[in-house]
């Protein structure tokens, strides 16, 4: 066994016994985009192909790889180790394959890590068990057949081989029955694969009628997924303009062409009235793909889309790897959701992903948004992709009327957090049998506690971040690495007795506002504290729908795509929220945030109103907002990138450095800062204290290099790391991730 450190070759397929053959295993080893394959004989009995699951010893271990191609080591023949076995699934895909060594080579990580995300199901990989059933045996012994066991005999005479229960249901007798049956030599025992069997959506199902606007729209995605060529378009119309029926209809031409489709949500976990919308369209559910689902139904999914039985698939990121065998058409709704970035491991935007993977299929895709990326518009701008726009809200409703309310002048106490303004507002809407919703994009009581008597501050063990207090549970959590702990009643730096205070309002606080405020109304709190799985978002959107709950307190996961008719107040406690701080796209990101949340009211028949409470009413943002006109906003945001070289107009490359040990942390940085590329069109800062300075334990330093248009990051940054990184300079114990395009600067 050896391994090689360049890609595998492509040439030849189909490797007969005693050949090399290169396996890629899901293990990070390789760096920077390197793609070890490691060398193996295929056995005597053997015949394998590219893209086959294989069983082979990897050091005392057994490990489950993919055929990559020919091997290329230097290893001695005669010391290979022979592949264990080939594992009864589907090969993976050739597409599947590229866009493995793709996403590994852009994002400079290890092969076997983006292969690990294609396998992410192992028992999927196995040979299924099957269940335990029962036939008659060829030759029944001399026993005595009662009637019970006569019924027995003849209900598994024709039929199919049954359990135990099954057949002592159909024989109208107890299982014991079957079981002395067995016993006697009667009946023989067997094992029976029953994979699940899926809905099928419908494409020919009857839909809704669709507006001028939406069937023009429709019309060209479908002539797109007609042509079977890569083509992205990015459709944006406003909320409630029927973006998500638009492309259903690109859907329903995929199905008939007998292709799959995958359509990523950012909060799949939250996306029940998506569903009941695809379900009413369509007859059938889509198989879904998120971190709640259980183990079984994941091994299920992911064989369902290996065999081809799976034709529809709803789901988070991570579903851009499932092993699709005719991908014919990707959705990516709010393309603009920073959820789809992955933080860590592998480091990728999955819209920026599933652009590539569409690209490498050959078929179309469409990014849907209300408020689309910068990144999406200047491609547009570029005629990178193409634009179908929905400027009208569907079914006559009208955009809500949103106006600015300036807390400068509304001279509240410390501890009030709801202006008068919007206070009368709430009593009107109320009154009306209307319901509204309170926005605040934080999480929890207060999200910062304090001592009175010194100013000391509770902050995380763990990581440069405030506790935050959570009072229903009366704990105080970090929202980075989970740590809580009980507010305590000394403070350890001046120990005075229950001096700790909260300062600033969380979902939490504000409902404690509106239980002193409004005593007689039903609210109900909406955040991933609350909402912590999909039968818990399914119950709360009931409620709302059914209007059991007068009052909505959300955070930002009440801000995507949620249709209640009744809901005409939004009130954005805090509109200033996300401006500060410095990050790039700080603007960009509010005003999608407070555009989206926005877009929650007034999408029946009632007209709705946004109040944003601010004490910057002259920022842009809120100008923009107040105006209803996004697109001066969005003018002036590409202006001011253009003229910086910042993306999407240049390309940005993170370097993290972490590590338990500080000053071997430092040591790493510095290194990498002294070793800095020295091109024309690349600078980089750093190295610098990450604002989270500190995450889960380890010390975090910072690198950031801007590149201008036109040269590859990816070079640049792996000839940099080679020559530090991989070399004598290493510091044992520290870690570096790359970050290409980064979107946070935590």
């Amino acid at each position: 066994m050896t391994k090689s450190d360049s890609p595998v070759s492509d040439l030849k397929t189909v490797f007969g016994p005693d050949e090399r053959v290169g396996v890629l295993l899901p293990i990070p080893v390789g760096h920077f985009g390197q793609n070890p394959v490691y060398d193996y004989r295929v056995g005597s009995d053997q015949v394998l192909h590219v893209g086959d699951f294989v069983r082979v010893s990897f050091g005392p271990r057994k490990l489950i790889g993919v055929i990559w191609g020919a091997g290329e080591g230097s290893y001695a023949h005669s010391k290979l180790k022979a592949v264990t076995e080939k594992l009864p699934v589907p090969r993976m895909p050739d597409v599947t394959r590229s866009f493995v060594d793709w996403v590994a080579s852009y994002t400079l990580s290890s092969p076997g890590q983006v292969l690990k995300m294609t396998m992410s199901v192992p028992d999927a990989l196995e040979d299924p068990r099957g269940v335990k059933v029962w036939r008659i045996a060829d030759s029944i012994p001399d026993i005595k057949i009662t009637k019970t066991r006569e019924r027995v005999l003849e209900v598994l005479k024709d039929g199919p081989p049954m359990t135990a229960n099954e057949t002592a249901l159909a024989a109208g007798c107890s299982p014991a029955v079957v079981a002395g049956l067995a016993k006697a030599g009667a009946l023989v025992q067997g094992r029976l694969v029953r994979e699940r069997v899926w809905d099928q959506p419908d494409a020919n199902y009857p839909g809704p009628t669709l507006s001028t606007a939406q069937k023009i729209a429709a019309d060209d995605l479908v002539d797109k997924v007609k042509a079977k060529a890569f083509a992205p378009v990015l459709l944006d119309g406003v909320p409630g303009s029927g973006k998500t029926e638009v492309y259903f209809e690109a859907v329903a031409e995929t199905l008939r062409q007998g292709k799959q489709v995958l359509v990523l949500l950012p909060e799949i976990s939250l996306g029940s009235q998506w569903l009941g919308r695809f379900q009413r369209r369509f007859g059938a559910s889509p198989a879904g793909w998120h971190s709640d689902l259980g183990q079984r139904e994941r091994r299920e999914t992911w064989r369902g889309v290996a065999e081809g039985r799976v034709n529809v698939v709803v789901g988070a990121r991570s579903a851009l790897f499932l092993p699709f065998t005719d991908l014919g058409l990707i959705v990516v709704d709010e393309e603009h959701d920073p959820a789809f970035k992955q933080e860590e491991g592998v480091i990728y935007n999955a819209r920026d992903m599933a652009v590539v993977r569409a690209h490498l299929g050959g078929f179309p895709i469409c990014l849907a948004s209300a408020t689309p990326s910068l990144e999406s518009v200047v491609n547009v701008e570029s005629e990178k992709y193409q634009l179908l726009h929905l400027p009208e809200r569907h079914g006559g409703a009208v955009l809500p009327e949103l106006e600015l309310i300036d807390m400068r002048k509304e001279k509240l106490p410390a501890t009030r957090w709801i202006s008068k303004t919007l206070e009368s507002l709430l009593i009107e809407t109320f009154e009306a049998g209307e319901q509204a919703m309170l926005f605040l994009n934080r999480r929890g009581y207060a999200p910062l506690t304090l001592c009175r008597t010194c100013g000391y501050r509770l902050a995380c063990p763990n990581c440069s971040a405030w506790l935050v207090e959570h009072r229903r549970a009366g704990r105080l959590q970090c929202h980075h690495c989970g740590h809580n702990v009980a507010l305590p009643e000394v403070c350890p730096e001046c120990e005075s007795e229950h001096s700790f205070a909260a300062c600033g309002p969380g979902v939490e606080r504000v409902a404690e506002e509106v239980m002193n405020t409004f005593p007689d109304i039903r609210f109900a709190l909406a955040s991933s504290d609350t909402l912590t799985g999909p039968r818990a978002a399914d119950d709360l959107i009931k409620r709302i729908e059914d209007h059991d709950v007068d009052l909505i307190i959300g955070t930002q996961i009440m801000a995507k795509g949620y249709h209640f008719p009744m809901l005409t107040l939004v009130g954005v406690v805090d509109g200033d929220l996300g401006l500060a701080g410095g990050d790039l796209r700080a603007a960009e990101r509010t005003y999608q945030l407070l555009y989206q949340v926005a877009g929650r009211a007034g999408r029946g028949e009632r007209p709705g109103k946004v109040m944003v409470q601010t004490y910057l009413p002259e920022h842009p943002v809120m100008q923009a907002m107040a105006s209803g006109v996004k697109e001066n906003f969005i003018a002036e945001e590409i202006q001011a990138r253009e003229e910086l070289s910042m993306p999407p107009f240049g390309r940005l490359v993170a370097l993290i450095v972490s590590g338990k040990v500080e000053n071997t942390v430092d040591a790493q940085a510095y290194a990498l800062g002294r070793a800095a590329p020295r091109y024309d069109g690349v600078d980089v800062l750093g190295p610098a204290p990450a604002p989270l300075a500190m995450l889960r334990g380890r010390h975090r330093r910072r690198l950031l290099m801007k590149v201008r248009p036109g040269l590859a990051p990816q070079l640049i940054v792996k000839e940099w790391l080679e020559r530090v990184a991989g070399g004598s300079k290493t510091q044992k114990g520290v870690k570096i991730q790359v970050d290409i395009d980064p979107q946070s600067f935590l």
